[in-house]
């Protein structure tokens, strides 16, 4: 159905942050205020509006009431779209599946509704099939209300209530209108171009219905999430909204009157099949114009979002937030990425592989530096090959591939534990040009945990050097006689493998400033 707003609810109040702030209450006559009371915004306003909804949608399950509650819901679900994307807290995904199961059950019961209220807009007053038709939806109504009770009975409000406290305090750590939020409209925004190009290209009733779908999706990050954006392109999101949605009630419409066998005769089928047609051919009109030409909507969005490098920049922002939510120290393993990065460029620097070889092995070593820690979110044993198994089944962002991002989860799962050989599982699929990778980063991965084993960050400087069969690392902040050196002399083995020739790792002594000299007059 084409989404409407809550009559109750104003534009100013659709707030897209997930954050609740505190305001003044107006003072009041004859009632004593307090200083502040918490309004609830975002995610907060809308998870509490669900509950309130339940209760209007249970007296009778009446159109207005019924449409409020899925309008709730889907804000709910929206939002948890959105903030499950950075977020990995499995409750995210538990809250938006009750919600879609409440709303799902509500789903047909609100079709009949719209589809009688197309029928008394189409009808005229001696049209014998709007009777037939209204009289089968009304008939279907009485069962539909009654399943709707039943789902409203098996909602499981405590425990909605229980998210409604919690889950808007974990939105609240994400700012919104952020280029991570951008990142994630502009993968709406090509899933939603990609299906508008193939509804205007078949035209079918199904692609016009993905198309409304897709553009819906766009349309709630945008809404919930960049605010800015929001305030220039929420008309014409609406709008479109509202022109789909409508293409959609008029294609069930025609469907279930076919079913109903409204029609007694082909005179009367191809007055109500022109009708029908003529009001969604407008519709669909109307969508045309605006979103076809180099100067559509389409491009206007597109320009506003993050293109070339940012695209790829943003992607890996956003893998660092989810590791970071998992990682009980990421700020040791941010530390470890630096550290790599340092081992890395320098080596590249020297000539150690080719500038082709590292189109795309800088960031892996980047993601699995950032992940390599994250399977110790969980008391388990070989933390490594969770982390390994937790990278796979991440959905990779727009600009890295689900290779980058499986090669990257091997790498962090050889960043400690046995090294890899030929017939681990792990390995299983890989080219040997890929299998050398692993080989090289997890090497360089290896070695730059070692430096920061002790978690303390004094390490924060290498440089290497190319000598006459062997490799040397300086490294600011080392000591041979440390309890650390023990910790990295074991971990240079596999990168000396790599490289064919030993690693060595001395002390980085800091050049000490020359003291100013004084003169005088």
């Amino acid at each position: 159905m084409a989404l409407e707003e809550n009559p109750a609810c104003g534009d100013n109040e659709l707030m897209s942050s997930a954050v609740a702030i505190a305001v003044p209450k107006p003072v009041q006559k004859n009632i004593i205020p307090k200083a502040f009371v918490q309004k609830k915004t975002g995610l907060a306003l809308w998870m509490e509006r669900v509950l309130e909804e339940c209760d209007h949608a249970s007296i009778g399950f009446t159109a207005d009431p019924v449409h409020d509650l899925r309008v709730a819901l889907r804000r709910c679900r929206s939002l948890a779209d959105g903030l499950m994307a950075m977020d990995p807290d499995p409750e995210w995904k538990r809250m938006k599946k009750a919600g879609k199961r409440l709303f799902s059950r509500l789903g047909e019961l609100r079709d009949v509704q719209v589809m009688e209220e197309w029928v008394q807009r189409l009808a005229t007053p001696e049209d014998l099939e709007a009777q037939v038709l209204l009289r089968s939806f009304a008939n279907r109504e009485i069962q539909l209300k009654q399943e709707a009770a039943s789902a409203l009975g098996e909602f499981d409000r405590k425990q909605w209530k229980k998210w409604s406290t919690t889950l808007p305090r974990r939105g609240a750590k994400l700012r919104t209108g952020t280029v991570l939020f951008k990142h994630l409209a502009l993968e709406k925004w090509n899933a939603a171009y990609d299906l508008h190009r193939l509804a205007l290209r078949n035209r079918s009733k199904v692609a016009f219905h993905s198309l409304r779908i897709g553009l819906k999706r766009f349309r709630y990050i945008v809404e919930n999430f960049l605010p800015e954006q929001h305030k220039i392109w929420k008309d014409d999101l609406k709008e479109l909204q509202d022109l789909l949605g409508e293409v959609h009630d008029l294609d069930v419409l025609w469907t279930a009157a076919l079913e109903v066998n409204a029609f007694p005769d082909i005179e009367s089928r191809l007055r109500w099949q022109k009708k029908i047609a003529e009001e969604r051919g407008a519709r669909i009109a109307k969508y045309r114009a605006k979103m076809l030409g180099k100067n559509s909507l389409w491009q206007v969005w597109r320009a506003a979002l993050p293109g070339g490098e940012q695209v790829e920049s943003a992607a890996l922002q956003r893998i660092k937030l989810w590791a970071s939510y998992l990682d009980p120290d990421f700020k040791h393993s941010d530390h470890i990425t630096k550290l790599a990065m340092q081992i890395y460029d320098a080596l590249l620097r020297n000539g150690r592989w080719s500038s082709t070889e590292d189109s795309g092995e800088r960031i892996i070593l980047q993601i699995a530096a950032f992940v390599h820690d994250v399977g110790r979110s969980r008391n388990q044993k070989n933390p490594h090959k969770l982390s390994f198994k937790l990278t796979c089944e991440l959905a990779p962002p727009l600009g890295i591939t689900k290779e980058t991002l499986k090669m990257a989860g091997v790498v962090a799962r050889y960043h400690a534990g046995s090294l890899p050989r030929i017939g681990q599982k792990t390995l299983l699929g890989l080219t040997q040009s890929q299998r050398q990778t692993v080989n090289r980063l997890s090497g360089i991965l290896r070695l730059a945990e070692a430096f920061d084993a002790d978690h303390g960050g004094r390490i924060q400087t290498l440089t290497v050097q190319e000598h006459t069969g062997f490799v040397l690392i300086f490294a600011e902040g080392y000591s041979a006689r440390d309890p650390l050196a023990e910790k990295v002399a074991a971990a240079r083995h596999l990168l000396e493998i790599v490289l064919r020739r030993p690693v060595l790792v001395k002390p980085l002594i800091a050049k000490r400033k020359k003291p100013a000299m004084i003169t005088r007059s």
